[in-house]
């Protein structure tokens, strides 16, 4: 296949990726084709752990941070010193014959960095991830993202908010690159704190799962540096293939779940209305 002048090799196309609904390794490049030009402008410039699955869903998966030798010359990349010892060389996907190169290598899932390749310790932005208990109703969730943004529009703060296409929702602020993770995390637990304060009931920031006492878990963690999150319009590993879909605030609403989009309906939803995130980096917030 010839993708912007680059020839990629594509193998085992029809291998099948997601038994359950039958979605082919051809499906998943079509499909990041397609979507390249949603996709792009989330993940350029941001370290990327690939999640990759050669054997589909159902088999053997694993998370890759180094870029493997054979990734062709072309492919842009960034060379970080890891904070114990050594250093991590991390693909970074800019373009459209990248992004088909790497759902070539069965890489369904794009977890990046918070911060981009030329200010790694400056993130520009802040992520709450809204996490539910086993069997807890999603409505819920939706309870706390609204609760959760409440609290940051009274710090006139602008928010975005995506399905993970996984399990629960994730809150986005947009920030300036002047503060570094020490400064977003502490800001971010301050935040969650506050909430989980006035609704104790419902909400914790307790790490350990055993001691949530099936509360949703207000996630600030990812808030460092070398933490990653999925990226908007990445698929997840479950059946029918779950996409991470950016959302308007005002679809927060009893037919929501976490995987209502997937590979077979996105697109019929951005033919009825533009990306909720695309102007999202020109709306950075200060936190102090």
């Amino acid at each position: 296949m010839n993708v912007n002048n680059k020839d990629i090799n594509i193998k085992n196309e029809t291998k099948i990726i997601f038994p359950k609904s039958n979605i082919s390794k051809k499906d998943l490049i079509n499909y990041f084709l397609k979507i390249s030009n949603y996709i792009i402008p989330h993940i350029e410039n941001r370290p990327l752990t690939m999640h990759r699955f050669p054997n589909g869903i159902n088999d053997i998966n694993f998370y890759e941070k180094q870029i493997p030798s054979y990734f062709p010359n072309w492919f842009d990349r960034v060379d970080i010193k890891n904070k114990d010892k050594g250093h991590t060389i991390y693909p970074i996907c800019n373009n459209k014959h990248s992004l088909v190169y790497l759902a070539n290598q069965a890489c369904i899932s794009h977890h990046i960095w918070l911060s981009q390749k030329d200010s790694l310790d400056y993130p520009d932005k802040i992520i709450f991830d809204l996490d539910p208990p086993e069997n807890k109703d999603f409505s819920l969730v939706i309870k706390a993202a609204k609760d959760l943004k409440k609290l940051l529009d009274s710090k006139k703060l602008s928010t975005y908010i995506m399905t993970t296409g996984s399990h629960g929702l994730h809150i986005v602020v947009p920030i300036i690159q002047e503060y570094d993770f020490e400064e977003t995390r502490s800001f971010a637990k301050g935040i969650a704190k506050k909430l989980v304060e006035k609704n104790s009931d419902l909400y914790t920031i307790e790490q350990r799962k055993d001691k949530r006492n099936n509360k949703i878990f207000i996630d600030y963690l990812r808030n460092s540096y070398g933490q990653t999150s999925i990226a908007p319009y990445s698929i997840r590993d479950k059946d029918d293939a779950p996409i991470a879909t950016p959302i308007d605030w005002d679809e927060l609403d009893n037919k929501l779940s976490a995987t209502k989009y997937n590979i077979s309906n996105i697109f019929r939803r951005l033919g009825q209305k533009q990306d909720p995130w695309k102007n999202i980096y020109n709306n950075k917030n200060k936190i102090k």
